[in-house]
């Protein structure tokens, strides 16, 4: 069985800050890449910011500069610390994993977290 848990959502308001963590649990040989995910009402989801096992890292482009993703390897855990959020940040963000597990790459997601921006 392979669980990834999220935390850290909430509510903030325009300019704060929240930090997003992912930790991945389970059997699985090593982790490919993780990454986040957000899907706002009436928009299809979209990546937000990905890091590959050796460490490459990605980002849309609404939240260059403000969004940073992070790893603890020891942990198996990503993180998003976003800044000087913004109202159109607001959406359900879930969190990705590619494990290799029994020799494939398979993907997972956790169920979501609330991120709502709001004064």
């Amino acid at each position: 069985q392979v669980q990834l848990v999220e935390s850290g959502g909430g509510l903030v308001q325009p300019g704060g800050s929240l930090r997003l963590s992912c930790a991945a649990s389970g059997t699985f040989f090593s982790i490919g890449a993780m990454g986040w995910y957000r899907q706002a009402p009436g928009k299809e989801r979209e990546l937000v910011a990905s890091i590959t096992s050796d460490a490459f890292t990605n980002y849309a482009d609404s939240v260059k500069g403000r969004f940073s993703i992070s790893r603890d390897n020891a942990k198996n855990t990503v993180f998003l610390q976003m800044n000087s959020l913004k109202l159109v940040d607001t959406a359900v963000y879930f969190c990705n994993a590619i494990l290799i597990r029994r020799g494939e790459r398979q993907s997972y997601w956790g169920q979501g977290t609330q991120v709502t921006v709001s004064s």
